[in-house]
């Protein structure tokens, strides 16, 4: 019943190469129009959001978000170490099995919507838990304020830096965000053992 960081490590990968296969046939048959479309969505981009894409998506992420309060205090404990987390009355794997259903189904509801947005997933939580500690109590809502924040600011920046045309939000992301990340990496470099 328990499940390892690296049996997870492996099965991302997997996943990953079966979803590029997927998304591999979509491309190898769609008709011009259709390429277009699935090459903007693979950049990521709020324009094909619609209202009827947001409420079916909604129950999803809201689901997650309602989670991130009952997960705060099981995720403080296993950031001491899991057998730590388990000695002080935490159900670690059902905290861990909870936990990652909320952040994929989330994820895959908002990339169903907007396309592969990178980078303000991995940055957010790392430059509040800079700025403002670990306590998952208050880094959860933070980071879901601070990301939709920097989400917007990133699609006005995509809709103004080549007005009239609209550069895909997830490039605008990637150049911001990647540095951001690299940076960040650089500074716990210590911790990481890199």
């Amino acid at each position: 019943g328990q499940t390892s960081v690296a049996t997870m490590l492996l099965a991302g990968i997997a996943l990953g190469a079966l979803s590029g296969a997927v998304s591999g046939i979509l491309v190898y048959i769609a008709d011009d129009t259709q390429l277009r479309d699935l090459t903007f969505w693979g950049m990521g981009s709020l324009a094909g959001a619609t209202w009827s894409k947001v409420v079916a998506a909604l129950p999803i992420i809201g689901l997650a978000l309602l989670a991130s309060p009952m997960l705060a205090q099981g995720l403080n404990a296993l950031a001491l170490g899991e057998a730590a987390a388990g000695h002080v009355g935490i159900p670690v794997q059902r905290v861990k099995n909870t936990a990652i259903l909320a952040v994929a189904g989330a994820t895959g509801a908002a990339v169903a919507i907007s396309g592969g947005i990178g980078f303000i997933g991995i940055v957010v939580p790392h430059v509040l838990r800079l700025a403002s500690g670990p306590d998952h109590h208050r880094l959860l809502p933070n980071a879901a304020l601070l990301g939709a924040v920097l989400l917007l600011a990133a699609d006005i920046i995509s809709r103004v830096v080549i007005a009239p045309a609209e550069l895909p939000i997830g490039i605008v992301t990637a150049v911001l965000g990647a540095p951001v990340f690299l940076w960040i990496l650089l500074k716990r470099r210590g911790d990481l053992g890199l």
